[in-house]
């Protein structure tokens, strides 16, 4: 995928690279301690982490950045199922926009990048979102996601239990 801006976004939009680790573990630390319920991983886990681990990570997986002028104000993941049975799914994972981004089309932007290059490589993208968080089902759901199932105590964090929505949406080949 080149660099791209959608929307009315001014974000440009890009895979990361394995020069990019340090800020990739910059604002996945930060999704994880502002946004903890909507992450299955922890701060203190992947705080712990050394540079090489997000190095990796970006290595191995598809994980694109959302930049406003020069700083990296969102991440998206995707991978594709595993298997042979799996493989026509891919699944968005990771989502993270910073409180001073929101509102500037780069959380759309970076879902559209991510819906842009799952195309031809599987026929339906899903998700999970926490219940709760109505802003980010709206964002979904204006990219074309649909609800399909509720996880009861999805994720359980200080005592508290956290509902997730199943959401996917279907690629046209």
């Amino acid at each position: 995928m080149t660099d791209s801006s959608t929307d009315n976004s001014r974000a440009r939009i890009r895979r990361l690279m394995p020069e990019d680790a340090s800020v990739y573990r910059e604002i996945r630390l930060e999704a994880l301690q502002l946004s903890s319920e909507a992450f299955g991983s922890s701060f203190e886990y992947e705080g712990a982490q050394p540079l090489d681990f997000f190095r990796e990570a970006v290595t191995k997986a598809d994980i694109f950045g959302a930049f406003l002028e020069m700083a990296l104000v969102g991440v998206a993941g995707y991978r594709t199922q595993v298997g042979a049975k799996q493989a026509h799914k891919g699944l968005l994972w990771g989502m993270y926009v910073r409180p001073v981004a929101r509102g500037t089309g780069a959380g759309k932007s970076l879902v559209k990048a991510v819906l842009d290059h799952a195309q031809g490589r599987v026929e339906l993208v899903q998700l999970t979102v926490v219940a709760d968080n109505e802003a980010a089902q709206r964002l979904y759901r204006s990219c074309g996601f649909v609800a399909y199932g509720h996880e009861v105590h999805s994720l359980k964090q200080g005592g508290r239990y956290y509902d997730e929505l199943l959401m996917a949406v279907a690629l046209m080949p």
